[in-house]
């Protein structure tokens, strides 16, 4: 069994799957993909991406507003109602981008500090987009004391330093396709650190779609691809790496039965 910890199915091009997401889910369990986490992008397009996921137990949500969908500040409230959605389990996704968009840092801190709030108000793990921003992105996650409900730095592209220091603030490391390009040799020297016990997979579909697939729309059943390519590069199995992942979500998000 996999677990997608990161995808935008309300994202996809679903003109590719006969205009069903019904066969995005079925490909997936195909391959035993079983869970998925659809993660939300803007606020305004929360209760749409609810809607059309609605029907598929086995796909869970978060709430949030990325660091670089900032045109207008978060409304705290309207955050703090939408994360109590019963299918949402985390706050997310937020995080800083000053790669892309450093212009935009006040904003950025502003909302990021918003969710870190909100994610504490509720007792819900934040997912955390963070790139070229380590020394705010930590501090801002100690000043917020987001190690009382943990998280995920997802898409992990930063060094050993970074994920160490989110470690031990409770946080969870998860890999994308990115791991499997040609030219992330200093990433996959990171993977091999991270313990068993906190790493996790992720698609981030339709987006940063894995080798061999690399060039074409991404989706959950890829996961698959980056789980053996975190085997290979661990010296570890695939199965290894799909029950510790597994374990892993389930951990975080309280899902173990």
């Amino acid at each position: 069994m996999f677990i997608d910890s990161h995808c935008h199915l309300d994202r996809l091009k679903l003109e590719e799957f006969d205009n069903n997401l019904d066969n995005v889910i079925n490909a997936a369990k195909e391959v035993q993909v079983d869970h998925m986490l659809c993660v939300s992008v803007t606020l305004k397009d929360f209760p749409a991406m609810a809607t059309s996921t609605e029907k598929y137990k086995n796909v869970s949500l978060s709430c949030g507003m990325h660091p670089l969908n900032q045109e207008d500040e978060v409304d705290e409230d309207e955050l703090l109602q939408l994360s109590q959605h019963e299918r949402v389990i985390a706050v997310g996704e937020t995080g800083l981008d000053y790669f892309y968009a450093p212009e935009t840092k006040e904003v950025q801190l502003d909302s990021f500090i918003k969710h870190v709030r909100v994610a504490n108000k509720i007792n819900k793990p934040l997912i955390i987009h963070t790139r070229a921003a380590q020394e705010d992105t930590l501090k801002v996650l100690r000043d917020e004391n987001a190690q009382n409900v943990g998280g995920i730095l997802h898409c992990f592209t930063e060094g050993w330093d970074m994920a160490e220091q989110a470690i031990e603030l409770g946080f969870y490391i998860s890999f994308s396709g990115i791991v499997t390009f040609k030219n992330a040799a200093e990433l996959r020297e990171v993977a091999k650190k991270i313990p068993d016990d906190r790493i996790l997979i992720e698609t981030d579909s339709p987006y940063l779609a894995p080798v061999p697939h690399r060039g074409k729309q991404n989706q959950p059943a890829y996961v698959v691809e980056v789980a053996k390519h975190l085997a290979s590069i661990r010296g570890q199995s695939v199965e290894h790496i799909a029950a510790i992942s597994t374990q892993n979500f389930n951990t975080l998000f309280k899902l173990n039965k």
